[in-house]
């Protein structure tokens, strides 16, 4: 059978799917379930802006698929509603800085901030201060009141340092007309200690946690989502709530629930099969999982990337392995790369973020008077290996 007749024969089969977009991260609900107290309270806090004054710097934390970006986007968009229809300058805008491209200099964070009020600078080129500078007059046109929203807060100063908090905290001391109200997410819980005390005294920011969602909770939303997504009867008894219970085990992960649910979907409609059989949810949590470590992986900076590959490089010749072993080769895939040799103790906190994504498991063991040392082992499935080191070297230029 030919491409053509496939797509053909594709086109007049009967999905189960109804709504698919629902089970995307992109899906907004017109009510955000088990999360109106925290709204509540951000609420209260933004709520200044409505009448043309500068709100507390807000920043919101918690672990991944724990409703923050959502609370917050749907916070925006309540907001955006009532200012529009009041005739209050409002302007809310969304920057995920974990993005390429976006936010990896301040420079081109700048610029892109420049884009949201219609205008357009060069991508490279200006002196940092006339790029402020432009940013400030765009800002101070008329009086209003700017939300801007920082996701993956800490990537951003993980690539570019603090100062740049600084300097957007202090703009509001160069504005006349216009304040501007910084809205931070991340998934960092000791993000803000982490900062320089100079920054952090500017922020002046009020904190709000997000819980993960346990394991019934998650099985409410997939429900909702389940009704509005699917045909009455496509979902088999017990996949709901197998679903949940994977993703609650994963630190109370609803995106992650969502994803398991959408992707279950997909295989069994591929299979051509009339429903989703509950046999479909643990490959789709292998393909998940997989896919979150690739885009976790193609997401981070050079030096992550060098460090992940040396690791992947010794894996095959020993099971388990210790930090000095990694360092070795690491040092000579920056050489291969081009790329400037971190010192070992930097590496070692990025063997550290590896093991918090659960791509390596590492121990701390003690050497007595010569010191600690990390003993290491990858936690990852031989095919996913394989997928990973291709990724990497496509990435690093090694190919």
């Amino acid at each position: 059978m030919g491409i053509s007749n496939f797509f053909e024969n594709y086109l007049k089969k009967d999905s189960f799917f109804v709504d698919k977009s629902v089970l995307l991260s992109s899906y907004m609900p017109e009510e955000v379930i088990f999360r109106e107290n925290l709204i509540q309270e951000a609420a209260n806090i933004l709520a200044p802006a409505l009448r043309e004054e500068k709100p507390s710097n807000l920043f919101v934390y918690g672990k991944t698929g724990t409703g923050k970006t959502l609370s917050v986007k749907y916070l925006l968009r309540t907001m955006k509603e009532i200012a529009e229809k009041n005739n209050i300058n409002i302007v809310s805008i969304y920057i995920n800085c974990k993005l390429k491209r976006v936010a990896d200099t301040e420079y081109r964070l700048i610029a892109r901030l420049i884009k949201e009020f219609g205008e357009e600078v060069p991508a490279t080129g200006l002196p940092t201060d006339e790029v402020y500078n432009i940013f400030y007059t765009l800002l101070d046109k008329k009086k209003q009141v700017v939300l801007l929203v920082l996701d993956e807060i800490d990537q951003l100063t993980k690539k570019i340092g603090d100062e740049i908090l600084y300097n957007l905290t202090r703009i509001n001391a160069e504005l006349k007309n216009s304040q501007i109200c910084l809205i931070g997410i991340s998934n960092s819980l000791i993000f803000s200690e982490n900062l320089d005390p100079r920054v952090r005294s500017s922020l002046s920011e009020e904190e709000l946690i997000f819980p993960p969602y346990n394991a019934l909770q998650i099985q409410d939303i997939l429900r909702k989502r389940g009704t509005i997504a699917f045909k009455e009867g496509a979902v088999e008894a017990g996949l709901i709530e197998k679903c949940a219970a994977y993703a609650a085990r994963e630190h109370g992960d609803v995106r992650r629930a969502i994803d398991l649910l959408r992707v279950a979907g997909e295989l069994a409609e591929r299979a051509g099969s009339q429903t989703i059989p509950i046999t479909y949810l643990d490959e789709a949590e292998r393909k998940v999982e997989s896919d979150r470590i690739i885009n976790a992986t193609i997401s981070q900076p050079k030096q992550f990337q060098s460090v992940l590959y040396a690791l992947l490089y010794v894996s095959p010749q020993k099971k388990n392995f210790f930090t000095g072993e990694i360092y070795e080769v690491y040092q000579g895939v920056c050489r291969k790369c081009r790329l400037n040799v971190l010192t070992q103790r930097r590496v070692s906190d990025i063997l550290a973020e590896l093991d918090m994504l659960g791509i390596i498991n590492a121990k701390i063991i003690s050497k007595g008077r010569y010191g600690r040392t990390r003993e290491i082992s990858l936690s990852l499935e031989e095919g996913l290996e394989r997928r990973l080191r291709e990724v990497l070297e496509k990435s690093l230029g090694l190919a």
